[in-house]
């Protein structure tokens, strides 16, 4: 369906997407599905509690009304759900370490999560209906991602932003278990809502921070006056005027993977949880950058690295290389690739610690950050697949030459359980949560899709 129009007028994409979230059972959703949502979950509240402290956090929370029945994680007292979803939805995604959707990339669990456990709050629901709409939330929008693959960057725009308010309008649809014809208003409503420019990357500011969770909020906004009879378009996708035409305008959207295997095979089990706190597509670069300085090279050896890279990532992580290999902040940072990569080598890892003021300014890390450089690779997968590479010319006229064949703890190598827990772990730590409170979390999420209602989650505002 390589088309910008419907041939069947009086049966929309939305019309075809609202009677999935109708029909929404969480207790046939495959084994698969559940496991990643109950992931989705555990990652982003790691991430809820790690930023909990940071300024840009502090900034949302001033802009809040007190009191609710709603959770924000690490944050005492209620709220309501829209700013605790706000809330929630900036600290996962504030320091990109939270999931990806190597298709897109779009991170779902960041926009899904706290629009659908908010809601759950206020509706005073249970687990049979968090499950729910996560998995119907996060599998639209994977699925939206792929319509029309890096069209969304190229027009300006944040895909996690715009697609994010459909999604979570959807999953808060499923939540609630709105009718077909309700939740079709709800996607029509959300893409009026759906908004995010990525102009962030001219000095690195905190806009792209917000983004997921203005998503949320958005998302919530828009089912609740669906429920109340407030009408959206259903040719909200495909329309002359339509979501693809505002923000993806360079391509013609091809909606077979919206629709193909809907309800009945789930993309969003293939999800990537990151190994790094950083942008996703510079993530294999570090794997390249950790493994040779793994084979004892020094950075005074180096005469000079480059990369080759996908020619889509080149206006987000690589231009302008001259502030890339001296970022101006620390949230800048993640986006340099030859920051990152410099930081990695002498690190051997990228997590909170590698993303400070302190650090961005060290000497030895500018300084060979400002040795690495990028062509353009004209067989790159990009984005269909995320892959690393470096050529590493030394001072002796010897060169080495790394790949990365995937993303670490993506489909095709994925981070274990144990290794997802350990990640939440050490973010609750970071946040200043205790282990016995850490440890309490972890079992309230094994068990959380089971649960009559959700009210327990309060014991988790500290």
């Amino acid at each position: 369906m390589n088309t910008d129009t419907v041939a069947d007028k009086s049966v929309s994409i939305a019309d075809q997407i609202g009677n999935w979230i109708a029909g929404m059972d969480a207790a046939r959703l495959p084994t698969s599905t559940v496991k990643a949502a109950r992931m989705l979950l555990l990652d982003v509240t790691g991430l809820c509690v790690a930023g909990r402290e940071e300024s840009y956090i502090r900034a949302i929370l001033a802009s809040t009304e007190p009191g609710g029945r709603c959770t924000a994680f690490g944050h005492t007292g209620g709220f309501n759900a829209y700013d605790a979803a706000l809330i929630n939805g900036t600290a996962a995604h504030g320091e990109d370490y939270d999931d990806t959707f190597e298709g897109g990339p779009v991170h779902s669990g960041a926009v899904v999560v706290p629009a659908v456990l908010a809601v759950c709050e206020r509706e005073q629901l249970g687990g049979d209906a968090l499950l729910r709409g996560i998995a119907a939330g996060a599998e639209l929008m994977c699925r939206l991602s792929l319509v029309a693959p890096r069209a969304i960057h190229s027009a300006g725009f944040h895909p996690t932003a715009v697609i994010g308010a459909l999604a979570a309008a959807a999953g808060v649809s499923a939540a609630l278990r709105l009718d077909a014809r309700t939740a079709t208003s709800a996607l029509g409503i959300a893409g009026s809502m759906a908004s995010g420019i990525i102009e962030y990357l001219a000095e690195g500011t905190s806009t792209k921070r917000m983004h997921a969770g203005w998503a949320a909020q958005a998302g919530i906004r828009a089912a609740l006056l669906a429920r109340g009879g407030f009408d959206g378009p259903r040719t909200v996708l495909e329309g002359r005027h339509g979501f693809f035409k505002a923000f993806a305008p360079s391509r013609p959207p091809n909606f077979e993977p919206v629709l193909d295997g809907l309800g009945q095979s789930w993309i969003m089990d293939t999800i990537a949880f990151k190994p790094y706190a950083c942008g996703t597509m510079t993530q294999p670069f570090i794997d390249c950058a950790i493994a040779l300085a793994e084979r004892g090279v020094k950075a005074a050896q180096i005469r000079e690295i480059v990369c080759d890279v996908g020619e889509g990532t080149v206006h987000r992580l690589w231009e302008d290389l001259a502030v890339k290999h001296r970022p101006p902040t620390a949230y800048a940072a993640k986006f340099s690739t030859p920051y990152c990569m410099a930081v990695g080598f002498f690190d051997r890892k990228a997590g909170f610690e590698q993303f400070t003021d302190a650090r961005i300014h060290d000497p030895a890390v500018l300084e060979l950050a400002a040795k690495i450089r990028y062509r353009i690779d004209p067989d790159n997968e990009y984005p269909k697949n995320f892959t690393g590479h470096l050529r590493a010319t030394l001072a002796d006229g010897s060169v080495l030459e790394l790949r990365q064949p995937h993303m670490r703890g993506g489909a095709r190598e994925p981070l274990s359980p144990e290794a997802l827990n350990a990640k939440f772990a050490d973010n609750a730590k970071y946040g200043g949560w205790n282990d016995p409170l850490a440890h309490a979390a972890q079992r309230w999420f094994s068990q959380a899709f089971d649960a009559a209602t959700l009210e327990d989650a309060a014991q988790f505002r500290q």
